[in-house]
């Protein structure tokens, strides 16, 4: 998933969105990673459904290859109102973090790790999808999008998927903050652009 161009990721329709659950492609259609809503209790469900208050409550995410195993664990804890989003490893080993910039305008998530900014991630367009990912220079190095350039596009519906681009192999941690944040624009990230976000 680390050195993978393109990453499809399919946003599987839920009657209730209670838990998430999405895979990623390959620009093949060959699914090369799992992303998994984990620790919701029947609670917690339940408020998420009769409530707004679901932006209140800690989110965790792992990020898991076929066979199971985390690459990734994404955990956004409670906020107030600038989000944040702790990205480690397998083994629970902090990597980055995922920070909101601004609270009010447009959205706009810092990539940090060991107090150094290396990179963001700028909504241009929430409805259209268009999120560009930048390095610490402001470089874009790579782009998420409903857009299906150079991908098979009978093995992808447009409305349950979205791609994201990676325009080249990228050092760590930049690396891992790309993907984690790439892989949680859904969940973690594009439901603070409502209510309070």
């Amino acid at each position: 998933i680390f050195t993978e161009p393109i990453l499809v990721v399919n946003q599987k329709a839920k009657i209730i969105e209670l838990n998430n659950q999405y895979s990623v492609f390959n620009k093949d259609g060959q699914q090369i990673a799992a992303v998994n809503q984990v620790g919701q209790s029947a609670a917690k469900k339940a408020m998420r459904l009769l409530t707004s208050l679901d932006q209140f409550m800690t989110h965790k995410l792992e990020i898991t290859d076929p066979a199971g195993r985390v690459m990734l664990r994404l955990t956004r804890p409670a906020k107030v109102f600038k989000s944040t989003v702790v990205v480690s490893d397998g083994n629970d080993q902090e990597i980055g973090r995922i920070v909101q910039d601004n609270v009010f305008g447009k959205i706009h998530f810092a990539l940090q790790a060991g107090g150094h900014t290396y990179g963001a991630i700028k909504a241009e367009n929430w409805r259209a999808w268009n999120f560009r990912i930048e390095d610490h220079t402001g470089q874009e190095v790579a782009r998420i999008t409903k857009t299906f350039e150079g991908i098979a596009k009978t093995l992808f519906t447009t409305a349950d998927n979205y791609v994201v681009q990676i325009h080249t192999q990228l050092p760590q941690p930049l690396n891992s903050l790309v993907v984690a944040s790439a892989l949680s624009v859904d969940t973690a990230l594009k439901q603070d652009s409502r209510g309070f976000g």
